[in-house]
């Protein structure tokens, strides 16, 4: 078969960007392996990384301690998840304050999820931020951070239909949003045409495709169902039968996600962020695939 020129994926590049979303850790086991991750995936100089802040601000100080750290011990640049749940303005403004004096000049500013969790109904604080817009316009009294915010190519759940959701969208980046970064999607199409929709309403910033390497389909499947991500039959069907095989589950893993990262490659894509879930084995072969390879200088 003849090489097919329109195949970029398979030409050797050097404009590929990635970013990568770790959680902070619960336990001291748990924080091994995330710093086992950060060491793995450190050396292929992702442009950020950025830390979760759980529902309701659970995570408020373990967020604090793991972005601290990171900015101590490794030349990462780390981008703080905040959010504006059940926390006043003076709260939400303190920790902003805590991370610019910790070095952290990058902030993921969110919404964030009701203590119940994701599914439930969000009720502002009555002394605090009644959305992701308010919050980033606090943000910006604050100090000059670089801001980046959430997209979504299925629209948010909450959001009755695309066309406002990407009204939304706007009205953060009017605030003073630099960057977005979607929702977990498996089937490509869905992004390229959101983005074909959110250029048309004359929106510019960077909306990097948000790719999650499935290590469950099972729990996977189950956050999308609650987060309004679609998870195609296609999926299901090649991870059927692997509940139990774990080697194989894993190799399956690795095809989708790189089938669909390549293929975005193919569209023009070049700048990815990964959801983690603090395992570095399947992103850090996704991106050797994707052309990176681990720089001397940058080792965490």
């Amino acid at each position: 078969m003849a090489y097919d020129p329109l195949r970029i994926s398979r030409s050797k590049r050097s404009d590929i960007n990635v970013s990568f979303e770790f959680f902070p850790p619960n336990s001291p086991q748990m924080e091994s392996v995330l710093w086992e991750a950060i060491h793995r995936l450190a050396p292929l100089s992702p442009n950020f990384v950025s830390v979760t802040y759980g529902a309701g601000g659970s995570t408020r100080e373990r967020t604090h301690t793991t972005v601290s750290r990171i900015v101590k011990e490794t030349p990462l640049k780390p981008a703080a998840h905040l959010t504006c749940v059940a926390a006043s303005k003076a709260d939400v403004d303190e920790v902003a304050r805590a991370y610019w004096e910790a070095g952290v000049r990058h902030i993921v500013a969110l919404r964030g999820d009701p203590k119940e969790g994701i599914g439930t109904q969000f009720t502002p604080h009555p002394d605090g931020y009644q959305n992701s817009t308010d919050l980033i316009a606090g943000l910006r009294r604050i100090a000059d951070f670089e801001i980046t915010v959430s997209a979504y190519p299925e629209k948010h759940p909450e959001s009755p239909t695309l066309d406002q959701d990407i009204d939304v969208l706007k009205a953060k980046i009017d605030a003073g949003a630099t960057r977005a970064i979607t929702q977990f999607f498996f089937e490509n199409d869905l992004y390229l045409r959101y983005l074909d929709r959110v250029r048309a309403a004359g929106i510019t910033i960077p909306i990097l495709p948000g790719i999650v390497p499935v290590q469950n389909f099972k729990q996977t499947a189950s956050f999308a169902k609650k987060t309004g991500a679609s998870v195609p039959q296609w999926l299901a069907d090649r991870f059927e039968g692997l509940e139990d095989d774990v080697a194989t589950r894993r190799l399956i893993a690795a095809s989708v996600a790189a089938e669909q990262v390549l293929d975005l490659v193919d569209h023009g894509i070049t700048d990815f962020h990964f959801y983690t879930m603090n395992r570095a084995d399947l992103v850090y072969a996704i991106c050797h695939l994707l052309g990176l390879r681990p720089q001397v200088n940058a080792t965490a």
